[in-house]
């Protein structure tokens, strides 16, 4: 049987896209110049670096003594640029201050009424618990449950209730209507909140599927469908019918077959949908789900739970999942008051205790996963989160290992300074943030943001999943964050 902590590895492996950096420093380290170099200590090094990278728009930069908190190095550390993805350090910072270590998302189900001859003698109510992790296996698990307990059908409904967290139609609107990382959040997500679309070519047509595959199964959902459209352009189209996803795709950018995951739009309703075929499969027989705003009174019949929160959030970090630090960041703010109405509220509820805990002074975040476009970190306030993160010591075994990579693009593993951070990307912007163990021993902390916000403001929401010019720009900010990790590897490290 293929474990739910598995579809999470594999699952998210598959959504990660980290492009190699190309022209980075070698495993030797270089000696430093005498005279204006990258390896100069001070000012006039670092600007040999920043005038060279040859990039539009503002880049800002700290590196600290961790120990200490000395700040050795700082261009522009109190402007306040988006963080991308980096934003989700302070989103685990978040979620252990307010759930601890130990927390465990649950999904349930619950009977409204009484079990007699195998027959529940009321409604069954699925209750999302916000686990960002419930897959197709799960519910297969919460129906075999079922079936050991004896039911074998109910009079009343099967209910969905997503009500824990806020339904969000999109975590970001600006984003296609296809972009999988823009899932719809609410109390319930199912394979993060996506569908698999594949085609193959039969003929002068195409076989479609739209299922909620994991290694073990293939349920084939009619909560989202899919048509082939007589065109070339625009590649998808989306409308929302009564609850059911329907997208047509262009058959002019088919080709002979393929596959995608596109993002659901009604969490619940589609949870329902898998939950609904996967009972079947058991010899219980459901009938059609509906949402439930209200949670109703009933007795727990099956119960799984997620994998320890320092596990999701290793997770999170690894592939930079949109969904896993959205369900998580709300949920922390759920636990420290009333559910929060929006992104934009428990964006709001995480500033104002990172301002309070960790002495953030400028932070605005509008969301948990630093997709939106109006969050704002400065390189300082991401360095002061940092080193309050050493009091707990909990962030740093969570960040994964960044390489410098040879003249190939290759990561050297065995380089002696070793980092461990949290990268951010989106169109023209850029961020890494960690940890450097230098090779004398010493620790410190860094932040580099980089943005061209005016390149940013011309992309039109059709271009926004690959615009012109915006590999290229990246390619280049992290090449700049590569040789200032080698520049404060060797000058502060030695």
């Amino acid at each position: 049987m293929i474990s739910r902590r598995h579809f999470l590895s594999t699952a998210l492996a598959g959504l990660a896209a980290a492009p190699a950096l190309a022209n980075a420093p070698g495993y030797t380290p270089r000696p430093k110049a005498r005279g204006l170099s990258p390896y100069t200590p001070g000012a006039d090094g670092l600007d040999a670096i920043l005038r060279g990278a040859g990039l539009s728009g503002q880049s800002t930069c700290v590196v600290a003594n961790a120990r200490t908190g000395q700040v050795l190095e700082s261009v522009e550390g109190d402007a306040l640029l988006p963080p991308a993805s980096v934003a989700k350090v302070l989103t685990a910072l978040y979620a252990l201050d307010s759930l601890g270590a130990g927390y465990r998302f649950r999904t349930r189900l619950m009977a409204t009424g009484p079990l007699k001859n195998g027959i529940i003698q009321g409604d069954l109510v699925l209750v999302g618990g916000a686990d960002p992790t419930l897959d197709t296996d799960g519910l297969a698990d919460l129906a075999g449950q079922m079936k050991t307990a004896g039911v074998r059908g109910v009079t009343g409904r099967l209910l969905i209730w997503e009500g824990m967290l806020p339904y969000i139609r999109s975590i970001d609107p600006d984003q296609p209507d296809h972009i999988g990382y823009s899932p719809s959040v609410s109390g319930i997500a199912l394979n993060f909140n996506r569908v698999h679309f594949e085609w193959k070519r039969a003929g002068n047509n195409w076989a479609i599927t739209m299922d909620a595959r994991t290694q073990k199964y293939r349920p084939d959902v009619y909560t989202s469908k899919m048509a082939v459209a007589r065109r070339d352009l625009p590649v998808y189209s989306y409308e929302n019918k009564a609850g059911i996803d329907h997208w047509t795709v262009a058959s002019g950018a088919l080709g002979n077959g393929g596959a995608r995951w596109l993002p659901v739009r009604n969490p619940a309703l589609y949870a329902g949908d898998v939950f609904q075929t996967l009972a079947r499969a058991n010899g219980i027989a459901l009938p059609s789900p509906k949402t439930t705003a209200t949670l109703p009174g009933g007795t727990v019949v099956a119960q799984i739970q997620s994998a320890p929160l320092p596990d999701l959030l290793r997770a999170m970090l690894k592939y930079s999942n949109n969904l896993m630090a959205e369900m998580i960041g709300m949920t922390a703010s759920l636990q420290r008051g009333a559910r929060p109405s929006s992104l934009k509220s428990s964006g709001q509820r995480m500033s104002d205790w990172a301002r309070s805990a960790l002495g953030m002074q400028h932070c605005k975040m509008v969301d948990h996963s630093g997709l939106g476009e109006e969050s704002r970190l400065s390189a300082n306030d991401m360095v002061r989160a940092l080193l309050a993160s050493r009091r707990t010591g909990a962030l740093k075994p969570l960040l994964k290992p960044y390489y410098f990579n040879d003249a190939k693009g290759r990561p050297i593993k065995t380089h002696p300074v070793k980092i461990a951070a949290k990268t951010g990307t989106l169109n023209f912007v850029s961020g890494l943030g960690g940890f450097i163990n230098t090779p004398d021993g010493g620790e410190l902390v860094f932040a580099i943001f980089s943005a061209d916000q005016r390149a940013r403001a011309k992309i039109s929401r059709a271009e926004r999943e690959r615009p012109r010019g915006g590999r290229s720009w990246n390619t280049r900010a992290k090449k700049l964050q590569q040789n200032l990790l080698d520049r404060w590897g060797q000058v502060y490290g030695s």
